[in-house]
């Protein structure tokens, strides 16, 4: 069963969880849980994707209930008009607060009709950070006998496809747990000695506007059990609840 965050009679939020796809996907050929499906099915009625979330992130899933809704939420997101909140652990030690301008080129989805010419031209991209917390490890993982990793709250004022891991790359600071932008060395001692294997990049808020009532709605998501876990095993919990983000113990 799904978390349901909120609902009304034109939206549903649920909490989703990492390693599960918003829908299907043809480079997940053979996955065949998908948080739409699941979601009809356990609601009883058809539910409409007004934005993603990759498979590896969990948290804050947006569902619209009727097709008007979905236009109106769709719009909000297409104009940058939904204020988002994530959290990532990262490698290295972050700076205290910081803009990542740098352009993204457009990757198409896989929505979009195969053979279809796309533009893939940079976009403009910017993300805010600030770190919540730092640590350094006694564990070897590269060349140092020593391993660095923060704790970020972030902020994407844009909304490219993969622009926080792509970004967060872009500034040294990789997401952990992220098979693509990351790195792997790190992403195993992550499993093997924190036990946590999964990509440690969660959305725990967001603000919109309810496209019936025209009111400021906001949505909080606590972290799973397992990044949870994590952050109470490094000593970040406290830090995180300072940020207002609710720990599941």
């Amino acid at each position: 069963m799904l978390q349901i965050l909120y609902r009304d009679d034109q939206l549903i939020a649920i909490q989703k969880p990492a390693g599960l796809l918003v829908h299907r996907t043809v480079l997940d050929r053979n996955e065949t849980r998908f948080a739409i499906q699941l979601l009809r099915d356990q609601i009883g009625q058809r539910v409409y994707p007004v934005h993603r979330l990759d498979k590896g992130t969990s948290g804050v899933l947006l569902f619209a209930l009727d097709k008007d809704a979905s236009r109106e939420m769709s719009w909000q997101f297409e104009r940058q008009q939904v204020a988002k909140r994530y959290l990532a652990v990262v490698r290295g030690h972050a700076d205290d607060a910081g803009h990542i301008d740098h352009p993204l080129s457009r990757r198409p989805d896989d929505l979009e009709w195969i053979g279809e010419k796309v533009e893939t031209a940079p976009q403009p991209a910017q993300t805010d950070y600030r770190t919540l917390a730092r640590i350094e490890l006694p564990i070897a993982v590269e060349r140092y006998p020593t391993s660095r990793y923060s704790l970020v709250e972030l902020a994407p004022l844009t909304g490219r496809r993969h622009q926080l891991r792509r970004h967060l790359k872009h500034i040294a600071h990789p997401i952990i747990g992220d098979s693509t932008h990351g790195k792997g060395r790190h992403n195993r001692m992550f499993a093997e000695q924190l036990d946590c294997a999964r990509m440690l990049l969660a959305c725990v808020e967001m603000r919109l506007t309810h496209p019936v009532t025209g009111q400021p709605l906001r949505l909080d998501c606590p972290l799973e059990e397992n990044f949870s876990a994590l952050l109470t095993r490094l000593g970040w919990a406290d830090a995180a609840r300072a940020a207002g983000i609710e720990l599941t113990i």
